[in-house]
């Protein structure tokens, strides 16, 4: 199930997944961003940060330049807590729409232009 998700996610939402990381993750910096896996407390994503756009001396958690970035940024890992913990598959779906919607509000026309 969970790698059915995140696929689906990256594959048809990934900009919902940037905006998610960006809005809700406390990544503003974040240009984009791919799910990496979810449990019954949350959803985790890795963001590709812009290097512009974090301010200085904020390296992550585990971050590191990204293998091959070319200078685009570093990927750091995002970890974002379900607003309850979930018991159900079809709870998934309605959580990831719920941030989703909650990230492109706080985000405004932003959400759609990428910062």
């Amino acid at each position: 199930m969970v790698r059915q998700i995140t696929r689906h996610m990256n594959d048809d939402h990934a900009e919902d997944c940037a905006a998610i990381c960006r809005a809700l993750g406390g990544r503003p910096g974040a240009h984009a961003a791919r799910m990496t896996g979810l449990d019954a407390d949350g959803i985790d994503f890795v963001a590709l940060m812009d290097p512009a756009g974090e301010p200085p001396g904020d390296e992550g958690q585990e971050g590191g330049s990204g293998a091959g970035s070319g200078g685009a940024g570093r990927e750091v890992p995002v970890r974002i807590p379900w607003s309850r913990r979930l018991t159900e598959r079809a709870q998934v779906r309605h959580e990831v729409v719920r941030m989703a919607a909650e990230a492109r509000a706080a985000l405004g026309p932003a959400a759609r232009a990428g910062h």
